[in-house]
Parts: C-alpha cells; sequence; structure tokens
C-alpha cells in the first residue's frame, strides 16, 4: 500500500497513507500515476505533456521556455556541438544559415535569438539579422559590422521562444 490522494467521483477528495513512501494519484479509485524516490510512473495509457507540465518559474510572470536552440559551428560544413528540437543546420552560403526544426512550431510567430563568437579574429565586429523564418525552420545572416561582408563564425548559438 502507499499513500493515495483520490478524486473520488461520489465522495470527493480522499487521503489514506501507509508507510511505504511512495504517493499514489487516482481518480475515482483508478491509478493514474505513482510518485517515489526513483521517480514518476505514470499508470498504463496515461502520460503527462513533460513539455509544459515542467517550469523553473518562479513569482507570478509566467516562463516561456525555449523550443528549440542550437550550438553549432558554422565554419566549413555546419557541426552541430548540442541541441534540442533541431534537425539540422542549412549551409546557405558563407555567413547564412539555415536552422531546421525536428518538430516545426505552430505557427511562424516566434522570438530567434541569435549570438556568434568571433572566430578567433577580435578585430571584426560582427551583426547577425534574421532573414526568413517559418514554422519548420529561421534562416540567418552573420556579417562584419562595419565592412558588410559576410563571414563564417565557428561558435553560433540560436535560441527560438514560442
Amino acid at each position: 500500500m502507499s499513500s493515495i490522494i483520490n478524486a473520488d467521483t461520489s465522495d470527493g477528495l480522499k487521503f489514506t497513507s501507509d508507510t511505504s513512501g511512495e504517493i499514489k494519484l487516482q481518480s475515482g479509485g483508478t491509478d493514474i500515476a505513482t510518485v517515489s524516490s526513483t521517480g514518476i510512473a505514470m499508470a498504463s495509457g496515461k502520460a503527462v505533456d513533460v513539455a509544459t507540465a515542467l517550469s523553473t518559474a518562479s513569482g507570478s510572470a509566467p516562463s516561456y521556455s525555449a523550443r528549440a536552440w542550437v550550438n553549432f559551428d558554422g565554419t566549413g560544413t555546419p557541426s552541430i556541438r548540442a541541441s534540442g528540437n533541431v534537425s539540422s543546420i542549412t549551409d546557405v552560403a558563407t555567413g547564412r544559415y539555415t536552422v531546421n526544426f525536428t518538430t516545426a512550431m505552430s505557427d511562424a510567430n516566434h522570438c530567434v535569438n541569435v549570438t556568434q563568437g568571433i572566430d578567433g579574429d577580435s578585430t571584426i565586429n560582427r551583426t547577425t539579422a534574421v532573414y526568413a523564418y517559418d514554422a519548420s525552420s529561421v534562416s540567418f545572416t552573420i556579417k562584419g559590422a562595419t565592412t558588410a561582408s559576410s563571414l563564417d563564425s565557428d561558435l553560433i548559438n540560436v535560441a527560438i521562444f514560442r
């Protein structure tokens, strides 16, 4: 047995307990999930949408997590170091890249944040500009701030918020 929280359909919320160290969540006497020292186990046929259920927010302002992100080397053939919800990087041309999402956004109304490293040459200030985006990808360019020449970078970070 375990500690049981049961949202009973006839008598309301019921609590029962023992010393097993588990908490069972039930609805109408049917197990939904079990919480123990090893984690959360969902009952057969039950699921939790982790993407929307987990949050590190504190206070009353909502928290919006990145829906996609990538850290990659943009020199030569782009090489992804680490990513979330990014399937690939397309090398469009020198300093021009497209980040392709594994799972598309609901629409194209997302926020794109791009940062890049100096690529060993600290004399060239760089700018980034997003030039195309839709639900499944975002494209951007990196240029010299004063020369307007497109430049590859060895450290590029992209985060998508929606």
